[in-house]
């Protein structure tokens, strides 16, 4: 079955293949209580609690000390471009929430015992298996400049894709060591990793580094990346070709 719910203030795809809806149920479920404890739009999550000083850190559940150390390691593995402090000083997780929270549903599915899925949220994508044709599972990576329009096929073959840009959100990602420019020479940046959360931890970094973000991704193992900059030209790492083939 697949089914698709406006959650987290994106849409969220779940594909079990054929098994019954509860584990459907399950996993919409998760993504719901993370979305109440990770949402800043939300005053009555935990980081919105956090973030008007009600919680100490030593109060501070599990998931969220989880959350932080990953972003902590995050902003070293990237030399300080990924970073969940804001320019007024609030606590924002949400650019490693997402990959996180989906590695974890997979985890949900798997421990059920599918093999065979797909979970989408926002772009971020984590699949298994074949889909309910046998064939691999395949992504779409859109146009920055037309939506409708798929420029790019995909076939990550289990590992996790995360796409950053500013495109459908506009200028929500941001330099941390030029908090005050916008980033406009890159407008979408795709990541191909061993899973979603590592894909999505560094898309919104190199994302951040403007066109120096497709050498990073180039100088570090495991990753590959597909750049769109401002001219419609795309860039993709050296190996990124080998997920072009089913």
């Amino acid at each position: 079955m697949r089914e698709t719910r406006i959650m987290m203030g994106m849409p969220i795809t779940i594909d079990l293949g054929a098994s019954d809806g509860a584990l459907a149920e399950t996993v919409f479920g998760y993504f719901d209580e993370v979305d109440r404890r990770f949402s800043t739009y939300r005053t009555d999550s935990e980081i919105s609690a956090i973030n008007r000083g009600d919680i100490p850190v030593r109060d501070w559940s599990g998931d969220m000390r989880e959350v932080m150390a990953l972003a902590e390691q995050t902003r070293k593995d990237t030399g300080g471009y990924f970073d969940v402090h804001r320019p007024d000083g609030s606590l924002d997780p949400s650019g490693i929430v997402k990959g996180w929270a989906i590695r974890n549903a997979a985890d949900i599915v798997r421990v059920a015992g599918v093999v065979d899925f797909f979970i989408e949220a926002g772009g971020d994508i984590q699949s298994s298996g074949k889909n309910a044709s046998g064939q691999e599972w395949s992504v779409g990576i859109r146009s920055p400049f037309h939506q409708d329009e798929i420029i790019k096929v995909v076939y990550p073959h289990g590992h996790g894709v995360a796409t950053s840009g500013t495109y459908a959100r506009g200028q929500h990602i941001y330099n941390p060591f030029n908090a005050c420019g916008q980033i406009s020479d890159v407008v979408s940046l795709t990541v191909i990793a061993s899973d979603v959360l590592e894909a999505d931890r560094f898309a919104t970094a190199a994302f951040a580094m403007g066109r120096e973000g497709i050498l990073f991704l180039e100088r570090t193992q495991g990753l590959e990346g597909y750049l769109v900059d401002e001219g419609r030209r795309a860039t993709p790492t050296s190996g990124f070709g080998a997920f072009c083939l089913p």
